[in-house]
């Protein structure tokens, strides 16, 4: 009856590059990652109100590097003025960025920069995860664990944020919609799907050894759903993860 076996919601060669790429965080980081806390959009790791103002986006900055094991004294915060100009006439669901960037990364003088688009930064969970990206360059490029010319950089950037405990944030800022006096409209934020974030969650959660992880009602509706569908692929397929599937799943 294979035709009813569960399958995972990307596809063959997305699979085994997520599953190769975890694999590769777990040796650069170490294991003694995966049993830090998951990072939650809650008072508990983000406490106080947020109306996007820049002492405010300064805060979560710090609050994010701690996370993530980035020293504050690694890195600079500038703020960049430019906005996305939009034609007036045009209806807002056509304005769709392919990647929706708030964010740069680059290295200054032998330091990181960390330029962030202030009037992009109103939304937490955008800033969360913009910040989880651009620190997470800092872990990589900044570490010199890659190459900065690598092919997949950016994907594997998204990819480290699931690794280091944001990815709850990254997995709900990649397909957006939102609303204002012009209509509905939505956005894209990085460079990973919504199903490859839902496998890659997936994955995390089992090397953790945790096949049935409390905290995924934070995800939105569509993460949630590809996590919960990966996590039924894993389970009826030992062979994926192998090193971490028992420790999971019981078997």
């Amino acid at each position: 009856m294979g035709f009813f076996r569960p399958r995972a919601p990307v596809d063959e060669l997305e699979r085994i590059w997520i599953e190769e790429m975890l694999r590769w965080c777990a040796a650069q980081f170490g294991p003694r990652t995966l049993r830090t806390p998951v990072i939650l959009p809650t008072d508990d790791y983000f406490p106080g109100a947020y109306s996007g103002t820049e002492s405010q986006v300064r805060a979560v900055v710090e609050r994010v590097a701690g996370y993530m094991g980035v020293g504050r004294d690694r890195f600079v915060v500038e703020f960049d003025s430019a906005t996305d100009a939009i034609p007036p006439d045009l209806p807002a669901f056509l304005h769709a960025p392919s990647h929706g960037e708030a964010g740069h990364y680059r290295l200054e003088h032998g330091r990181a920069v960390v330029s962030l688009e202030l009037s992009r930064m109103r939304s937490p969970v955008t800033l969360v995860a913009t910040v989880a990206h651009e620190l997470a360059h800092e872990r990589l490029l900044g570490e010199r664990r890659i190459d900065a010319e690598r092919r997949d950089g950016e994907q594997l950037t998204d990819l480290a944020t699931v690794y280091l405990g944001l990815g709850v944030f990254n997995a709900n800022a990649a397909f957006q919609f939102s609303q204002n006096h012009r209509g509905w409209g939505w956005q894209r934020l990085g460079y990973l799907s919504q199903p490859m974030y839902g496998y890659a969650l997936a994955c995390w959660t089992v090397m953790r050894g945790d096949s049935k992880p409390t905290w995924a009602h934070h995800l939105d509706t569509n993460p949630r759903v590809y996590m919960k569908q990966s996590l039924k692929y894993l389970r009826a397929n030992p062979d994926a993860l192998p090193e971490w599937h028992a420790a999971a799943f019981g078997s």
